[in-house]
């Protein structure tokens, strides 16, 4: 198993530059706050490994490209990437700009390691060139249904926007309920305004609503309407895809964001090497590193170790890949119902956010 150096262990890299392509979301309607966070991680470690030698001598180069949140976008990218000679692609939040990306990289045998998102069938077929870190979708969701049996709640409403990401969470959740006693009810977003969304859990006795739904609209007003509707007091609101880690949303909601448990892929309290990056990413940031940015120094990671022993251009192996990262020993398998090469698996946390103390994070589930 190998251990990423420490910055000074040894003289910076100076030959040609090894170049990853790293595909992130900069600009609306992508969730820009997540690819701030991600590209920090990628950048950080890029420098640390610069720092201990490089790739043989060779600095690695990070060749940023702005997704948006688009898929067309991503695809394009990576055609681009793939043109300036990049050994491998990194990075994007997105669930459908990742299987975008993800597709067009098999196609061109180009090695591409998905950061952050969870979607199950990152690609269509199963594939050696693509492999994801990122927990998938059908773990995490099903330890956030756990929690939700857990907490007493049976009667579960999703609101819910019209996305291959959100419908295949919303399948996961009624799968893994209804034989345990649950029931998923749909409130699809399109048709139905806040204060209807309020009607429909009050007429269907729901106890938990659950946001499968983008940021900041329509989350935001939602959350504002269930929160100030006494009917409702009750009722728990969730947000399994992680909104609420990010400093915006606590920004937009203040208080109301609060008490509303999400998933974090990262453990409770972290190693020397996470403790370290932490530090650092803290600094580089001028806030509280979200569990994305270690996904990004993590995916950097896994690069260097697979460049450095099966050098660039040759084909991606991932299962040759031992290596300690910030949130535990990254080794990678082929796991039933995923395509891709997967961590099999990053820690999964359910967290809130404390009502006393917005900017403290609670500790509810672990999966």
């Amino acid at each position: 198993m190998r251990t990423p150096s420490s910055p000074g262990e040894a003289g910076r890299a100076e030959g040609p530059a090894v170049r990853i392509g790293a595909l992130v979301p900069l600009t609306r309607p992508g969730w820009v706050e997540a690819g701030r966070h991600l590209l920090a991680g990628l950048e950080l470690a890029v420098r640390e490994v610069n720092d201990s030698g490089g790739i043989a001598g060779s600095p690695l180069e990070l060749v940023v490209r702005d997704t948006a949140a688009d898929p067309e976008k991503a695809a394009a990218a990576v055609d681009e990437l793939a043109r300036l000679g990049v050994a491998a692609v990194a990075g994007e939040y997105h669930s459908v700009v990742a299987r975008a990306a993800a597709a067009r990289a098999d196609a061109l045998g180009l090695p591409y390691l998905c950061s952050s998102a969870v979607i199950d069938a990152l690609t269509e077929q199963p594939t050696d060139q693509v492999a994801r870190i990122a927990p998938a979708q059908s773990h995490g969701w099903r330890v956030y249904a756990d929690f939700l049996l857990g907490a007493g709640h049976r009667r579960i409403a999703v609101a819910a926007d019209p996305s291959v990401y959100w419908v295949s969470g919303t399948r996961i959740l009624r799968d893994h309920l209804a034989p345990r006693g649950g029931t998923v009810l749909e409130l699809d977003m399109r048709a139905l305004t806040p204060e209807a969304v309020c009607d429909a859990l009050v007429d269907h006795r729901a106890t938990a609503l659950l946001l499968l739904v983008g940021h900041p609209d329509p989350a935001v007003p939602l959350v504002k309407a269930v929160r100030h509707d006494r009917r409702l007091d009750d009722v728990l609101i969730g947000a399994p895809a992680g909104q609420p880690e990010f400093n915006e949303w606590a920004a937009a909601l203040g208080d109301d964001g609060a008490a509303i448990p999400f998933l974090r892929y990262r453990p409770e309290s972290f190693g020397p090497l996470g403790t370290r990056v932490e530090t650092v990413l803290r600094q580089r940031l001028g806030e509280a590193p979200s569990f994305v940015a270690f996904e990004g120094y993590d995916t950097v990671v896994v690069l260097a170790d697979l460049l450095r022993t099966q050098g660039a251009g040759a084909a991606a192996s991932w299962a040759g890949v031992v290596v300690e990262g910030t949130r535990g020993q990254i080794r990678f398998s082929r796991t039933p119902g995923i395509s891709a090469w997967q961590w099999a698996w990053a820690p999964v946390h359910v967290v809130d956010r404390d009502p006393a103390d917005p900017a403290r994070f609670r500790g509810l589930h672990a999966g």
